[in-house]
């Protein structure tokens, strides 16, 4: 989720224009992703804290700490994104460096601590798992909307809210993924749920994001993200907390030197 997604990159724009009646579902679709991503321009930097939880299919539970740093991409360039592990013990000092793009494969980096070396995360392995979680590396990086197709499907109720309801496909030839189906509140667009389908078409796992606030009068982001994965029985929770903007981070703070002092 970076999570601009998994965090501010599930964003999406209030209404479609008067002639919306006229475009193909495929038109449709991608006019909701740009306007979408759009507003989710201006918001410079944030840093936010995460607590991730690792469900059995048993039911049993553990427990990691991270910190999430994330700067917006300019141009072409995508957003760039640190995440670091706090705890548990043996984990503590890993970070991941993403650099997403908007026309070609992201770059991703893994520092190893107790090997004390720098990883590539190679393209045809981004639908690895992340960290033992059911968030793939590739569920990781930025939501570039370049990075996708799409089809809008139809309008549904969503609890009191209405959804609009979208497929996208990834044109990444490595993706994990054949499809997602994501729903949008018509209300402000934010993502409450995503179905993953797999490389065979199908559905691998399901992502539902809930108590959303808003920063900065402007940027929704939830509290809460939890992906089940329907084949394993396992999931992963993110709960989120402390999210901060404008916080004075540059293009410094995200190199391979900062993965091996993250800290």
């Amino acid at each position: 989720m970076t999570f601009r997604l998994l965090t501010a990159s599930l964003a999406f724009a209030l209404a479609f224009p008067l002639h919306a009646n006229a475009q193909t579902p495929e038109e449709r679709g991608l006019e909701i992703a740009r306007t979408a991503d759009a507003r989710g321009d201006g918001f410079g930097d944030f840093q936010a804290d995460m607590r991730m939880v690792l469900i059995t299919k048993r039911g049993d539970q553990a427990e990691r700490e991270l910190r999430v740093k994330t700067l917006e991409g300019k141009g072409d360039e995508g957003d760039k994104s640190l995440t670091i592990f706090d705890t548990p013990r043996d984990v503590r000092g890993t970070a991941m460096l993403t650099f997403s793009y908007k026309t070609k494969d992201d770059d991703q980096w893994l520092y190893l601590p107790a090997l004390r070396r720098v990883k590539t995360i190679a393209s045809r392995n981004k639908s690895g798992p992340f960290m033992g979680s059911e968030f793939s590396f590739e569920d990781m990086r930025g939501q570039e909307v370049e990075k996708y197709t799409y089809k809008y499907l139809r309008d549904e109720a969503c609890g009191e809210l209405t959804c609009y309801v979208m497929e996208r496909y990834p044109t990444d030839e490595h993706s994990g993924y054949t499809k997602m189906v994501v729903w949008l509140d018509k209300a402000e667009y934010r993502t409450w749920k995503v179905d993953y389908y797999d490389r065979r078409g199908s559905l691998l796992k399901t992502l539902e994001a809930s108590d959303f606030s808003q920063y900065q009068d402007k940027f929704w982001q939830p509290a809460k993200m939890s992906m089940v994965n329907h084949q394993t029985g396992k999931a992963t929770d993110l709960f989120w907390s402390n999210y901060q903007y404008d916080t004075g981070l540059s293009e410094a703070d995200f190199n391979q030197n900062s993965l091996k002092r993250a800290r």
